[in-house]
């Protein structure tokens, strides 16, 4: 561990924008993109079935396009939103806002198509090689869909198993090009931008704004920010079997506004890693002296930084995550923690302030060799007079869930005065969710964070 004095950190911003006005706006832009499709004669087309068709791909590509746009936005980690949904929130929504996306595109392709060719006279296959073959930019819609249906397909849960996170990443990448693709055959053949300029103005509008917020929170920010702190990996520690801690040291680092419990995306910059990034919450309170991350080998990736060489240069993007003090509800705290999930969760155990008995931790691991900071927790359990119960061994249906209602009633009786922070498993934190409401416990009192993309 770096010798360096704890230094006190600033807290990140906070934002008054609200869930509420998000949607205002959201709902409000819906509703101006709908005027104008009927101030250009969308209705007037409505008199024959070809007509209705054609209105109907119209309005399928306009929502389509408007909602390709909001995916940007979600994942442009700006930081009102990861306030106010978290990134888990914010990953969930903008999935199922992608699936949305294409099935919208696919209708705007079927139904144009069959719309021409009822006002054409033509065969649906004639007019849709007429289409494609005759108008380039009708081509590059084209491959815009297919791009964007390749990115949906590479989201489903069966094949996200199947791929790594760095071809899953790098396949997204290409919703970027689908969109501009889409943005040229909106300019040169969409309704809205042939005989209006209002609605010219608009659409570019909402094309700068998302270009300005991904550009500002996903390049500026992380640079700046790298620029500014410096860091390089300074030790490597093996923390239990399979599991290793990476410390970073810096410039500064009393001035980067971090909470305990979130999370940066890191890239360490190495010859064949520069370009992989990961997230990993830190697994210490800010000390402004040095940040601390803690790894499993799930990947020969993961496995490979447990050799990264000291001095190795970072590049860190974030913080993110909502998963933090600033959530708090009651002055008592469940911490339920699994396996690799400790991490997050004893940052805040060290952090979030109690009186006696106000904090009690869960840890549940198969294995007591697999308990990680065993010496810490307890180290900060006498400190701050805590409680820590560690829950091991496998599941048995015959005995019952070692975290279900019995056997948390059990342990926390005053489990409905606490606010509860969960993190680990996906499938534990489903389970342990659902026991949380069978209980009783108010959903503003539970704070989980997903970190499966």
């Amino acid at each position: 561990m770096p010798n360096s004095h704890p230094r006190q950190v600033p807290l990140p911003r906070t934002w008054s924008i609200g869930g509420t006005e998000m949607v205002a706006v959201l709902v409000g832009n819906a509703g101006l993109i709908l005027a104008m499709w009927v101030r250009h004669g969308g209705l007037e087309q409505l008199g024959t079935l070809g007509g209705q068709l054609t209105a109907i791909g119209q309005l399928t590509a306009l929502f389509g396009t408007y909602i390709a746009l909001i995916q940007l936005v979600l994942m442009s980690r700006s930081p009102w939103l990861d306030q106010e949904f978290g990134m888990d929130g914010l990953a969930a929504a903008h999935r199922w806002l992608g699936f949305a996306c294409v099935w919208l595109l696919l209708a705007h392709v079927v139904f144009t198509t069959v719309g021409y060719s009822l006002g054409d006279g033509s065969t649906v296959v004639g007019e849709f090689v007429t289409l494609v073959t005759t108008y380039p930019y009708v081509l590059m819609a084209l491959v815009s869909g297919g791009l964007f249906a390749m990115v949906a397909i590479s989201s489903i849960k069966a094949a996200r198993r199947r791929l790594a996170y760095e071809t899953w990443y790098g396949l997204h990448l290409y919703a970027y090009l689908a969109i501009a693709l889409g943005f040229l055959h909106q300019l040169y053949t969409g309704a809205d931008f042939i005989h209006d300029p209002v609605a010219v103005g608009y659409w570019v509008a909402l094309y700068v704004a998302t270009a300005a917020l991904v550009l500002t929170f996903r390049v500026g920010q992380p640079v700046w920010q790298s620029a500014r702190h410096r860091l390089r990996v300074s030790v490597v520690v093996d923390e239990a079997p399979g599991i290793f801690s990476i410390y970073m040291s810096g410039r500064d680092l009393d001035k980067l506004a971090v909470r305990s419990g979130q999370f940066f995306v890191w890239r360490f910059l190495t010859r064949d890693g520069w370009w992989r990034a990961h997230p990993f919450s830190i697994s210490s309170a800010p000390n402004g002296a040095w940040l601390r991350i803690t790894i499993k080998e799930l990947g020969d990736w993961s496995t490979a930084l447990r050799r990264i060489p000291i001095g190795t240069r970072v590049f860190s993007e974030g913080p993110y995550g909502a998963m933090t003090g600033a959530r708090r509800t009651r002055h008592k705290v469940l911490f339920i923690a699994g396996g690799i999930g400790i991490t997050p969760l004893r940052a805040l155990l060290e952090a979030l302030p109690g009186r006696p008995g106000d904090l009690t931790l869960l840890y549940r691991v198969r294995d007591p060799s697999q308990i990680v900071f065993r010496a810490e927790l307890e180290e900060l359990a006498r400190a701050r007079d805590a409680r820590i119960h560690y829950v091991t061994g496998r599941r048995d249906p015959q005995r019952g869930d070692p975290l279900g209602a019995a056997a948390l009633e059990h342990i926390v009786p005053d489990i409905l005065e606490r606010d509860v922070y969960l993190c680990g498993p996906v499938p534990m934190m489903q389970r342990v969710e659902a026991t949380l409401r069978t209980l009783g416990v108010p959903d503003g009192q539970i704070h989980a964070e997903r970190f499966a993309y």
